[in-house]
C-alpha cells in the first residue's frame, strides 16, 4: 500500500493539523516508509510463537495491593476548611456562561 498526499492531508484534517505542501510531501514519504516497514512486519510468520505483553520477563517490584482501613468520612472532612455533613465544598474551577 503506498501513500498518497491525499491520504496525508486526511489523516492532518482528523488529527486538527495543518501543513504546508512542502510538508505533505515530506510527510507522505515518511509515512510510507512506516507503512512498508508495518507491512514487512506483517509477512512474518509467527505461527507457534506465544503472545507476550512485554518482550522482557519483567516483575512488578511495587508492593501488593492490599485492603486496608482508611480514613472515616467524618476524619477525612475534619481536615477540610469547608465541608457540609457529606462532601468537601470547593470554589468553582470552571465560570458558567449564562
Amino acid at each position: 500500500m503506498s501513500l498518497t498526499p491525499e491520504d496525508v492531508k486526511k489523516v492532518a484534517v482528523l488529527a486538527r493539523l495543518e501543513f504546508s505542501e512542502s510538508e505533505i510531501a515530506v510527510f507522505t514519504e515518511q509515512l510510507g516508509k512506516i507503512v512498508a516497514f508495518v507491512e514487512q512486519l506483517s509477512e512474518v510468520r509467527t505461527e507457534g510463537v506465544e503472545a507476550m505483553a512485554h518482550p522482557l520477563d519483567v516483575h512488578s517490584v511495587l508492593r501488593a495491593d492490599k485492603l486496608r482501613p482508611g480514613l472515616s468520612r467524618e476524619a477525612a472532612l475534619s481536615n477540610s476548611p469547608n465541608h457540609d455533613d457529606t462532601c468537601f465544598l470547593v470554589p468553582p474551577v470552571m465560570a458558567r456562561n449564562h
